[in-house]
């Protein structure tokens, strides 16, 4: 039997015009955009269908922008009977999970990440963090180099474990660059600075957390069916108060993905449906596993495949 999880896209997946074409077509599709806005007090949906790009890319807007896009393709899904058996995001990518579980509402997602957003660029201004991709170098080699970097005073860390021969590091602009130095001396192929606004997932966000486990608690969360993967730990969780602990610590702990997308093979998981903008992910899936049945759902033709491609499994 077909067990499906749905994963869902962080920032750097967000791009001007995202949406627009299920939004065009649908008044239903674009209530999303139009709740978004509401709750939040500002046009966010202008800012997602036409920009400007550098204004989208600031935390606090990106992040709810991809909550409400990846939402909308979610429940699209849901609603022609595609359901998942397990949730699971990259980063900001786990409320959109929590949103398709069930444990968050919509609108309460939409004002928790703004909120997070802001948290997190007050913690680290922009431009005093970085983040870069390493390739090509181990998490054991690289955590010595992080280590190294860090004992001699530059903040750096591992932050995204994404999947073989790809991790990410954050820190303070200084030691991401240390560090990439270094990793290329250790033998990583290349260190690719990211085009991010802050070191998230690394010491310099507690700050933020703080202040997010506040706001989390005066929200209305939910035990779920639907197990959500955590970012934090690798393993499914149902229950509210559980999550929200770990929601506060995924700001400042690394995002253990190429763990979680194992522990959900393991789990009999062999469909993967990527909601929202970009195939970012799907890619990382197809690099851990290359067997796994994998989907990028993002706009009313990639929607209408797998919907038919369902039909089909067993």
């Amino acid at each position: 039997m077909t067990k499906i999880a749905f994963i869902f896209p962080g920032q750097g997946s967000q791009a001007v015009g995202m949406g627009a074409e299920l939004v065009q077509i649908n008044e239903g599709n674009k209530a999303f955009y139009v709740k978004a806005d509401e709750k939040l007090g500002f046009a966010l949906s202008t800012l997602m269908l036409e920009g400007p790009a550098e204004e989208l890319t600031y935390t606090y807007n990106a992040q709810p922008a991809l909550l409400t896009t990846s939402t909308m393709v979610s429940e699209l899904l849901q609603a022609a009977d595609v359901k998942p058996d397990y949730t699971i995001g990259h980063s900001l990518g786990e409320y959109s999970a929590l949103v398709a579980s069930g444990v968050l509402a919509f609108e309460d997602g939409v004002q928790i990440v703004h909120e997070r957003g802001l948290f997190m660029n007050e913690a680290v201004p922009a431009g005093l963090g970085a983040m870069a991709a390493i390739l090509g170098l181990d998490a054991e080699a690289l955590k010595a180099v992080t280590d190294l970097v860090t004992e001699q005073g530059d903040v750096v860390q591992l932050a995204n474990l994404n999947c073989p021969g790809q991790i990410v590091i954050s820190g303070t602009q200084s030691g991401v660059e240390k560090a990439s130095e270094k990793a290329k001396e250790a033998g990583a192929k290349r260190a690719i600075p990211l085009v991010v606004s802050g070191p998230f997932h690394s010491e310099l966000m507690r700050p933020a957390a703080s202040h997010l486990e506040k706001a989390l608690n005066k929200l209305a969360m939910h035990n779920t069916d639907v197990p959500v993967i955590s970012n934090v730990t690798a393993s499914p969780v149902t229950n509210a108060e559980e999550m929200k602990e770990l929601l506060v610590q995924q700001l400042y702990s690394p995002v253990r993905f190429e763990e979680s997308i194992r522990a959900l093979l393991a789990l009999g998981v062999d469909t993967f449906i990527e909601c929202g903008p970009g195939k970012v992910l799907s890619g990382l899936v197809k690099k851990i596993d290359r067997s796994a049945r994998i989907y990028a759902a993002y706009d009313q033709a990639s929607i209408a495949q797998v919907i038919e491609a369902s039909r089909e499994w067993s």
